[in-house]
């Protein structure tokens, strides 16, 4: 019988490792079977009671990373996202072009009226008689999570917009629902307010079905964080000009001609890009 071994996780918890939880995240990159293995193999060799998750997350990164650009772009999905950081804009932007992609006109950044008073709405996406509005959290770190309270003012928000737009003609016969998405997690009593007021709620693994990282799995909407090849500065400068997606330089390679890149470099991105976006 194999020894228990105790790892610490990014709250501060503590669990028992177990190694079929880290295949099942490699095997979500899509990494080879064979891989999975080689790093689930070399994760167990350097375990030691206590180790921090991230640590664990480093080691089997920096494997794939020499093994597998596009496999470690996957793997660091959700690091990638928090490297939006340090405003929430480029979160909103992202949130928008994903809403888009299901078929939703969309707008960010956009200034209402309420009943009450005016609102700053960070995403709004119309598809037909849908009418919806959406506040993003973005968290750059993995110990936060949303709890009662983000769900409870977002609701108050909402109510006080959808008053304002029942004066409004035709308003009636729309749909119209409050969301919030976030990159991290709900509090279980923030999912239990969310379902009983009738509020949508995405996090990372929440709906089951339809969270955010099922969702950039079937659009492939990559963050263009997620590229390996891309430095801290690199990033910060494509967000910068209101690139989010890989796809993007995908579609406009051009996007990153201004850029301070070395020509050769910039090929070696693209290629890593297209590999992402058309696996």
């Amino acid at each position: 019988m194999e020894k228990t071994i105790n790892i610490i996780k990014y709250s501060g918890e503590v669990e028992a490792f177990n190694i079929e939880k880290l295949k099942r995240s490699l095997r979500h990159s899509k990494a080879s079977e064979q891989l999975v293995l080689e790093i689930a193999e070399e994760v167990q060799k350097q375990l030691t009671e206590g180790m921090t998750t991230k640590r664990i997350y480093k080691i089997a990164y920096a494997i794939l990373k020499q093994k597998s650009k596009s496999g470690s772009a996957r793997y660091k999905l959700k690091k990638a996202i928090m490297e939006f950081g340090p405003t929430g804009y480029p979160f909103e932007k992202y949130i928008g072009k994903i809403l888009e992609y299901e078929g939703f006109n969309t707008d960010v950044g956009v200034v209402m009226q309420g009943h009450c008073v005016t609102h700053e709405v960070d995403v709004t996406a119309v598809k037909a008689k849908e009418h919806y509005l959406v506040e993003c959290k973005f968290h750059s770190d993995q110990g936060r999570n949303c709890n009662v309270k983000i769900p409870l003012y977002i609701q108050s928000r909402f109510k006080d917009l959808e008053t304002q737009w029942l004066k409004q003609k035709d308003h009636s016969l729309k749909f119209h629902k409050g969301w919030v998405y976030t990159n991290t997690r709900f509090s279980a009593d923030a999912i239990q307010f969310g379902e009983c007021v009738g509020l949508g709620l995405v996090s990372w693994d929440y709906p089951e079905q339809n969270s955010l990282k099922s969702k950039i799995d079937r659009s492939r909407l990559y963050p263009v964080t997620a590229l390996p090849l891309l430095s801290k500065q690199d990033k910060q400068n494509i967000l910068n000009k209101g690139i989010v997606l890989c796809r993007e330089i995908c579609d406009n390679p051009e996007l990153i001609n201004d850029l301070a890149i070395a020509t050769s470099k910039k090929k070696r991105i693209l290629k890593e890009a297209n590999e992402l976006c058309n696996h």
